[in-house]
């Protein structure tokens, strides 16, 4: 394979925006003939190196070669017209038309100003025939499952005369027997020549498919490497930038310690959603902090989403305190002492337009009912302890919190749940994006929570923050749950050897 021609290259391409440095100098070289992952924890710059590829966005500096010729997309259409075609998670298709007029919308046969349908349902069958695939082309798209539909698209891109293939995040919502079809056209793809980009979370789908690997963190290319010679563990510790060997080989599963309450606080049991998580099962307690390990889709998140009621769970059973708790809802996740803090800040937390005070009030306010409004003088007594007790710096309560720093707006999320007077607070990313004394900050606060008897959730990408705040660890791979640890066995080695799949065999 490293014989092949460099059908892609792309040499020190750089993007900025305003106070963020997206990409800074990256190469990317892709291989006729070979399946190239890129891979990546969040503001890795995957997504926007593929933008840039793509045409959305204008790369600042660096050039793209293809096929030897200069390339410098202006538009997706322009990439496309230069043969780089891209399929997304998410099928970017139009569901109520035929397949057929899905694979040629934009370039039907015909004339006048009419279509031939025959010749239309002719190419249709012959671009799916590429494929291997034989589908009735008159079907409406959106009766197709979510993988036919992603073969469809396929079969669209290719159809562009495409010489590269962008596949991101494409298995994101398949099962396994459709992900083992996707991976057969693709290495049917690959024997005929073409390159083709994987972008994906899951380990397990990279070393079973890929040739190599590009990895990037922090907008910086770590490194490009042959799939075969690369350890999960070696991979895992360039994703996180932490090289570490682990000398121990300690079992993937340790067993808690003894001086854990005997009474959970929230039970999960065969806790599922189809495409986000395998059955789980979770025990949280009071006074304590639990850990939630693993790489970026491992279903940290999607366990959170699904505890408190924002996406409705396909199995499991849950107990608030010992009984059954219904949780179809945030609402009733909050009325039974619940609480949310969300990794992503800017659209699901705060309400930007709104003030310090209207913001913290807020779930206090919807807990109570629009019959039983906070009186103006309990609103500013509850906003002056929390801002004093949190050390949230803002001029006033009445500031909009959007002129507010990361940090302190993540201290006004989470003075808006303490309001509420929790039993359970789920932190997913807590300190992400935040400056390092507001994340010290952050920690200082998570301990006194746990010292005051409150039970924690506490889901980060950094490793050291998990074994450093969590007085037990559980981690997730591939939506499964692969090991719990803690005491003298909670250690970033072992989060990692079982984040990477421990000693498996990789190629």
């Amino acid at each position: 394979m490293t014989s092949a021609p460099p059908l892609l290259t792309l040499r020190g391409i750089g993007k900025k925006f305003p106070g963020v440095t997206a990409l800074d100098g990256v190469d990317f070289t892709v291989r006729a003939g070979e399946i190239h992952a890129l891979l990546g924890e969040n503001g890795a710059g995957k997504s926007t190196l593929i933008k840039v590829l793509t045409g959305v966005y204008a790369a600042d500096a660096g050039t793209i070669h293809l096929a030897g010729q200069p390339v410098r997309p202006a538009s997706p259409k322009d990439a496309e017209r230069c043969g780089i075609s891209t399929v997304y998670q998410e099928v970017n298709l139009v569901a109520s038309l035929s397949v057929a007029e899905n694979l040629c919308l934009g370039r039907q046969p015909g004339r006048l100003g009419f279509v031939n349908w025959r010749a239309l349902r002719r190419h249709a069958r012959a671009a799916l025939a590429r494929l291997g695939l034989e589908l009735d082309v008159d079907a409406e798209l959106g009766s197709l499952s979510v993988a036919l539909q992603q073969m469809v698209a396929i079969a669209r891109a290719l159809d562009l005369s495409a010489k590269l293939l962008i596949l991101d995040e494409p298995t994101a919502s398949l099962d396994e027997k459709e992900v083992a079809d996707l991976f057969a056209i693709m290495r049917r793809l690959r024997g005929e020549g073409l390159g083709i980009v994987f972008v994906t979370h899951f380990l397990d789908q990279v070393y079973a498919v890929c040739d190599r690997i590009t990895v990037l963190r922090n907008g910086a290319l770590v490194g490009e490497f042959a799939t075969a010679d690369l350890p999960r563990l070696a991979l895992v510790g360039k994703m996180l930038g932490r090289e570490i060997t682990a000398p121990d080989h300690a079992p993937v599963t340790v067993a808690t310690g003894t001086n854990e309450p005997t009474a959970p606080v929230l039970t999960a049991r065969n806790l599922s959603r189809a495409g986000a998580l395998h059955p789980l099962d979770l025990d949280l307690h009071a006074g304590e902090v639990l850990g939630l390990a693993g790489l970026l889709g491992s279903g940290r998140t999607e366990t959170a989403r699904l505890l408190f009621g924002l996406d409705r769970r396909d199995t499991g059973e849950l107990r608030v305190k010992g009984r059954p708790a219904r949780i179809r809802a945030p609402r009733d996740a909050i009325a039974l002492g619940l609480a949310l803090c969300s990794e992503d800040r800017k659209t699901e937390g705060i309400l930007t337009n709104l003030s310090v005070r209207e913001n913290l009030i807020i779930a206090l306010q919807a807990r109570q009912g629009a019959t039983r409004p906070l009186r103006r003088a309990e609103q500013e007594k509850l906003c002056e302890h929390y801002i004093r007790t949190l050390r949230i710096k803002t001029p006033t309560a009445e500031t909009p919190v959007k002129n507010l720093s990361g940090g302190n707006q993540q201290k006004v999320l989470l003075a808006r749940w303490l309001a509420t007077r929790p039993a359970l607070i789920i932190l997913d990313e807590p300190t992400r994006g935040i400056d390092i004394g507001a994340k010290a900050e952050i920690e200082q606060l998570i301990a006194q929570l746990r010292a005051d008897g409150l039970a924690v959730l506490f889901i980060s990408s950094e490793l050291d923050e998990v074994v450093r705040n969590s007085t037990r660890a559980v981690v997730l791979r591939e939506r499964r749950r692969v090991g719990e640890f803690s005491g003298d066995a909670l250690t970033a080695p072992r989060l990692m050897h079982a984040m990477a799949g421990g000693h498996q065999a990789h190629g």
